[in-house]
């Protein structure tokens, strides 16, 4: 396509959108004019740009023929076509546990409320779909203006290109939704299940939901990615690849940060009115209770499977273009390209199996048992697969590459570095524990505290496990990237250049080796969670003549108060596993972040050959960059935790004023939609102010100096790591320390509760709101980072500098504007319009809040 059409192709394309604007809702319209008008701005570049020799760079990338090289008579391209049959078993396995669950007993007051869950869930997640497709909008402006124009690509690729990042948005949400049902099967079922008042079943339920949707997550991802790798021709590939990745980031980032908000104003809405009324958890007449359900799955299922998705996906395209960019002989590019695809299908394999095997031990341990450690088998499950993964690891590695470039040794020593990361996927959760648990010694000192000095001293004891927990981690994630390091100096620099990069790309690998059971443990608590809230909320216990009903339709002899105790423990043990899949999430995002920022580094420097000396602290932009990297941080941090505050502010006024105590049963259903309503618009509105901050500092910093870039994709990653940990265990330590004080110490509706649920409360946002979203943020950074760095070196190589600053300037000015507004139109305000005093402590019904 020419130059002036393919611009008539994007004008005509923004017209289009802004026409369709009127339809949306005032901030998404802001978002669409804000593009279409960003879109004309730099014309007058992007003619210029199109004059200029073709770019080098991730755009470029093309993929070796893997039928060059054989491996045991069979050549590369065909040994890949048989991983597609193991995709396809990922998927059965899938759904059978999937249909399994779908059959297992529940009485219909439980699946009534699973369903009723399910809907609301479902309105949260179409309404998020449409704000999916306007994001995506968005960043298809920018891909065809790049690609497009830029890059000179005809209509065809600039299409295929979009396609596939359209792809990467579906591939997230296909499995949040997924998640999401086969959770509100498994939640009922659960409940159900505790009737019988023996653990196992209670156990068993919701680990089989989290491996179907590890094993459907990860089998659905690999698909796509050797789709590209088999099927695209080598010269699309590589665009496609970062389409993908872009797509998938974009998707990830959007549904957990909005996930992240809805899920704790509805957990604080609900969880206040404990303190406030006096009633118990989960409480039927709690219009809150079905929200806070809603939300476990839309922050606690959706977001974690969608970040999981995009955290698989994005680590194989930081490995494949450092392979492409960095590896000199390019039958070395096939060997270690068929590699890694062969070593993500033996994961799935791994996982497989050591959920079969680690099960028929569970099995006969815990069947007939009365008694559990419900954590027991979740944390042999985990070193149980670490050790399969490690093992086949090395015989992969042996068969597949036994000679590389010559080298007979490098099987082995990249087994070593691969290794490193998963046995961290191991060690990391078990680090977790120390802080998070019940047992921990950590949490029993917030319950020790809040005894002794009440909510403060609680809370200040939940910063101190925090604070550790971020020192023993990083300690720990440094350690094996050291091994991964001096492991790789022994020779893998023949083979490559930056060899320490690609270990650490490899290190992020093995955190994700065993993908299905790092997911199937962190949904195991959603489930747990929302089991207990279904038992409450279906008031099996006051149904007449339920004793003799179970009987007579189920055979079994409910102990109402057993199954109610055995869900709170269980509870227990979900919450920490919630907590240890963090840790290994975001340590991924950094580790696998290092292997895309080289790719803008190679593209920056000419492959180290020129500029490598404004690497240093000694150039004064590298240095600045660091600092504004981490002033995003904080400032995301804050602007998440805001939009949870207005919103459970406004969650609470609402069920004040409108619950009922006396003379009903349960609330209303209009009253539970209503605070649904509440917690998706806060959602929205936060998830709006950040995406925007978030996307236009990126192009604004990328257009200020490249090397200013860098570090502040460097300084993001190392801020956002230590921020995420600690905020992750500090949140964890609150959670798990009132679980004691319900569960163990039998002490609901004490002041001591009382305290607890405070700490608790503050940990929301920091455990599932703020910490877990700065994984996709990273990677979305950096991989937009490709698009923009590129972007701006190419205008100011172009036409000087001035337009390159004034742009800077612009896009500067636009993100401060959306951080401005992430507190200052998100403030709780009064009906009298007072601005920004403090409201009423009563919660006066007429209190009205503003976000504008």
């Amino acid at each position: 396509m020419e130059l002036a059409e393919l611009w008539l192709f994007a004008a005509s394309a923004a017209r289009r959108l802004v026409r369709g604007v009127k339809s949306c809702r005032p901030a998404a319209r802001r978002l669409l004019k804000t593009g279409a008008v960003l879109a004309a701005l730099p014309l007058g570049g992007i003619v210029a740009w199109a004059q200029a020799p073709e770019a080098s760079g991730e755009a470029n990338l093309k993929l070796p023929d893997l039928s060059q090289v054989t491996f045991y008579g069979v050549d590369g391209h065909k040994l890949l076509l048989f991983g597609i049959l193991f995709c396809v078993f990922g998927l059965v396995f899938g759904l059978m546990i999937y249909q399994r669950l779908k059959h297992l007993p529940v009485h219909r007051s439980m699946r009534e409320i699973s369903e009723l869950i399910y809907e609301t869930c479902k309105t949260y997640l179409i309404t998020q779909g449409k704000f999916l497709v306007l994001l995506e909008t968005f960043i298809a402006v920018v891909i065809v203006l790049y690609f497009g124009v830029l890059l000179h690509m005809d209509a065809f690729r600039v299409f295929i290109i979009l396609l596939f990042s359209i792809l990467g948005i579906g591939g997230s949400y296909s499995v949040a939704w997924f998640g999401i049902r086969v959770n509100t099967f498994a939640n009922s079922r659960t409940a159900f299940a505790s009737l019988r008042g023996k653990p196992y079943p209670i156990y068993k339920i919701p680990l089989d939901a989290g491996m179907s949707i590890g094993m459907m997550l990860i089998s659905v991802e690999l698909l796509m990615m050797l789709f590209i790798l088999l099927f695209i021709p080598g010269d699309y590939a590589g665009p496609c690849f970062i389409g993908f990745a872009i797509g998938e980031s974009l998707g990830a980032a959007a549904l957990r940060i909005a996930g992240g908000i809805f899920t704790k104003i509805a957990d604080i809405g609900s969880d206040l009115m404990k303190i406030v009324f006096r009633i118990k958890e989960d409480d039927a007449r709690n219009p809150g209770v079905i929200a806070d359900c809603t939300g476990d799955n839309a922050g606690d299922s959706v977001g974690p499977s969608a970040d999981g998705f995009e955290t698989y996906g994005v680590t194989g395209v930081a490995l494949i273009t450092f392979i492409l960019l960095g590896v000199k002989s390019p039958a070395a590019q096939v060997q270690l390209l068929v590699w890694i695809f062969v070593m993500r299908i033996a994961m799935l394999v791994a996982s497989a199996a050591s959920y079969f095997i680690n099960g028929a031990i569970a099995r006969a341990r815990y069947l007939h048992a009365d008694h559990m450690n419900f954590e027991a088998p979740l944390t042999s499950l985990v070193w149980l697969t670490s050790g399969v993964s490690i093992l086949l690891t090395y015989l992969i590695s042996w068969q597949v590459i036994p000679s590389l470039a010559g080298d007979t040794t490098q099987w082995w020593k990249l087994a070593t570095i691969i290794s490193c990361g998963t046995l961290a996927g191991a060690v990391i959760p078990e680090l977790v524990k120390r802080f998070t648990s019940t047992e921990s010694r950590h949490v029993r000192e917030v319950v020790t505290s809040a005894q002794e000095g009440g909510a403060s001293l609680g809370i200040l004891s939940g910063f101190v496990a925090g604070n550790f927990s971020a020192y023993y981690l990083g300690l720990a994630m440094a350690g094996l990237m050291s091994i991964a390091y001096m492991v790789g100096e022994q020779g893998l620099g023949n083979l490559m250049i930056a060899a320490p990069v690609f270990a650490f790309g490899l290190v992020a690998f093995g955190f994700l080796g065993m993908g299905p059971v790092t997911i199937a443990v962190d949904s195991y608590g959603p489930v747990t969670d929302n089991a207990q809230s279904v038992f409450e909320l279906s008031l099996i216990e006051q149904l007449p003549g339920i004793h003799q009903e179970l009987q007579r339709d189920f055979r079994l002899d409910a102990n109402f108060g057993r199954a109610k105790d055995l869900l709170e423990e269980n509870d227990g043990a979900g919450n920490t596993f919630k907590a240890t899949a963090k840790p290994v999430l975001i340590g991924t995002a950094v580790v696998g972040a290092t292997t895309m920022i080289f790719s803008i580094i190679m593209a920056l420097t000419s492959g180290l050959t020129e500029n490598v000396d404004k690497l240093s602290l000694l150039h004064a932009p590298f240095l600045l960059g660091i600092i504004a990297g981490g002033s995003m941080i904080y400032w995301f941090t804050g602007a998440s935790t805001q939009a949870v505050t207005t919103g459970a502010y406004r969650a609470v006024e609402f069920i004040k004023a409108n619950i009922r105590l006396e003379g009903v049963e349960r609330a209303s259903v209009a009253d539970s939609k209503k605070v649904v309503e509440i917690c998706t618009q806060y959602a929205q509105k936060g998830m709006l102010n950040i995406f925007i901050a978030v996307f236009f500092a990126a192009l604004s910093f990328a257009f200020v100096e490249p090397f200013f870039f860098i570090g502040y994709l460097i300084s993001i990653a190392m801020f956002g790591l230590f921020q995420a940990i600690f905020m992750a265990n500090a949140g964890a330590a609150w959670d798990n320390a009132k679980k004691i004080v319900e569960v163990e110490l039998k002490q609901k509706g004490t002041d001591l509760h009382a305290a607890t649920v405070i700490g608790d409360t503050v940990g929301d946002p920091f455990k599932d709101t703020s910490s877990v979203a700065l994984n996709p943020v990273i990677k979305f950074t950096t991989l937009f980072g490709l698009l923009a760095v590129e972007l701006a070196v190419q205008l100011t190589a172009e036409t000087g500098g001035m337009l390159t600053h004034l742009l800077a300037a612009v896009f500067f000015l636009i993100s401060f504007t959306f951080v401005y507004r992430s507190f200052y139109s998100m403030r709780i305000r009064t009906s009298e319009g007072d601005k920004g005093s403090p409201a009423p402590p009563q919660l006066d019904v007429e209190t009205k809040i503003s976000v504008r």
